[in-house]
């Protein structure tokens, strides 16, 4: 594989995860002596790997007709335009972007490359089956920097109970809902001295309007190393996205020996296995954002708590079993040139 040629088309008017996933994609094929670019003309391609939608389908159609591989990564799609209200040009773009993907998923691509499971069957039961090889392969994180081991120390008179997101608005706070009732059943159900630390972009106006009997602590904005030292001095980390096609945060926390908590919806219940945490059922309509039955998830939640060397020494096998970049690596690298 080495010495051949690889195209990128990055995400339709996406940064945040596929930045970090682009990055090391490309370091990682590099390091393996297949070059990439961004250049859909480019003479030497041996394949193009389109992450998610783009613009440039005409571009993609001739690449096709010189007998270049397409491969499309998807993981979910637009949904929570249809459960809350937005305006309409807002709608068209969820639906229109959904369409594309739709589009090049069944007319362009020669190849699908799913990010979970979950994602998989989504995809499938909204637009249909399609005849043509796919797989299903994870993220991936360099294990040998996200470690157990590394700056970062657990408070010993609280439990730190952690929340990764990225921007918060009022569209789209369920996440931070859920954590704080979370953190309210472990507090005053379970007697646990939890607090909630939230890592992420969120307004002071949403700030404001939670509850002040509740301890939180908005840590605002992080690097990714920083992400990774909170991930080693906290005790458990919610994943609060409803139907996330294979968060990273959760990786991460993984890869540094940090246990998950979460709802059983999009895909967590087949990256937390192995006792690397707990998923207990929604309990609700999660796909009409009805509120979940936290009790359940509290109780599991408490038992990883109290438990935590198992559960931190679980955490890291079941990165280090499926989660690693390398694993990702050869996925990629068998759906581009295998």
């Amino acid at each position: 594989m080495s010495g051949e040629t690889i195209g990128l088309v990055p995400r339709l008017g996406g940064l945040g995860g596929m930045v970090s996933f682009q990055a090391r994609l490309m370091a990682g094929l590099e390091a393996r002596g297949v070059a990439t670019t961004f250049d859909l003309a480019d003479p030497r391609l041996a394949a193009i790997l389109i992450i998610g939608g783009t613009r440039h389908v005409g571009a993609l159609w001739q690449a096709r007709r010189r007998g270049v591989r397409l491969v499309q990564r998807l993981n979910g799609m637009n949904w929570l335009h249809r459960r809350q209200k937005t305006s309409l040009k807002g709608f068209l773009r969820a639906e229109g972007n959904n369409r594309l993907l739709a589009f090049i998923r069944r007319n362009l691509a020669h190849r699908i490359v799913y990010q979970s499971g979950f994602s998989r069957d989504w995809w499938n039961r909204v637009f249909g089956t399609i005849h043509k090889p796919q797989q299903v392969t994870y993220n991936g994180i360099d294990l040998s920097r996200a470690t157990p081991a590394g700056p970062g120390e657990r408070p010993a008179d609280r439990l730190r109970l952690l929340l990764v997101e990225g921007h918060l608005s009022a569209d789209n706070r369920q996440g931070l809902d859920n954590a704080l009732a979370l953190t309210r059943a472990l507090r005053e159900n379970h007697r646990l001295p939890v607090e909630l630390t939230v890592a992420g972009d969120v307004p002071e106006s949403i700030r404001a309007a939670c509850p002040a009997d509740l301890p939180v602590t908005w840590a605002g904005v992080l690097k990714r190393d920083e992400i990774l030292t909170l991930d080693r001095s906290s005790h458990l980390l919610f994943s609060g996205d409803l139907n996330a096609a294979c968060p990273n945060s959760v990786i991460e926390a993984l890869a540094c020996g940090l246990p998950v908590a979460a709802y059983d919806t999009g895909a967590l219940a087949e990256m937390v296995q192995g006792g690397a945490g707990c998923v207990a059922p929604y309990g609700a309509d999660f796909w009409k954002l009805e509120p979940p039955q936290v009790a359940p998830l509290a109780e599991a939640a408490a038992g990883v708590l109290q438990n935590q060397p198992a559960y931190r020494a679980a955490a890291r096998a079941r990165a280090e079993a499926v989660f690693g970049l390398e694993t990702m690596l050869e996925g990629y690298l068998e759906a581009l040139l295998g």
